[in-house]
């Protein structure tokens, strides 16, 4: 069953995705996100963005609030 705030497995996939990359280029995470993520380079763009300048303590509150509000798909169309 799939549960949306079990993000275990995704986690896992953008470890195996990234590598041991501790802090990795702009370059190389969108490039990363785009080929192996299959986002398109904007939405890679937004989510590196979003990591760099929010974080795991905003994002996880942001996710949160979404899963409670029953929002999977924002304003942006992602």
């Amino acid at each position: 069953m799939h549960r949306p705030e079990d993000v275990t497995m995704l986690v896992e996939e953008y470890r195996a995705l990234l590598g041991d990359e501790e802090s990795p280029s702009s370059e190389f995470l969108e490039g990363a996100l785009a080929r192996g993520g299959d986002w398109t380079p904007r939405a890679a763009r937004h989510l590196r963005e979003l990591v760099i300048n929010y974080g795991s303590f905003m994002l996880r509150n942001a996710l949160a609030i979404s899963l409670a509000l029953q929002t999977e798909d924002g304003e942006l169309q992602f």
